[in-house]
């Protein structure tokens, strides 16, 4: 099974009334987390997974709202 790698820029918005992904550049995430002890960064994580339907990670901003997550789209061409 090959996998893909693609890295993108999101910019997360924690505290929010609603979770949605927003097609911006960069892409919005809203989650209603907030941005303590990692549950926010959870949240998009699992949002991400669901939205592309594969594994993601945050490679770089797990401190920022400005993050770089890698997705790894499972049996890719």
């Amino acid at each position: 099974m090959d996998s893909l790698m693609k890295k993108i820029v999101i910019k997360v918005v924690p505290n929010s009334d609603v979770e949605e992904i927003i097609a911006a550049e960069p892409l919005v995430i809203r989650v209603k987390e907030p941005a303590t002890k990692g549950k926010a960064n959870r949240a998009v994580i699992k949002l991400l997974s669901k939205y592309f339907n594969a594994n993601v990670r945050i490679v770089s901003g797990a401190k920022s709202r400005r993050k770089i997550v890698e997705i790894e789209e499972i049996g890719a061409p």
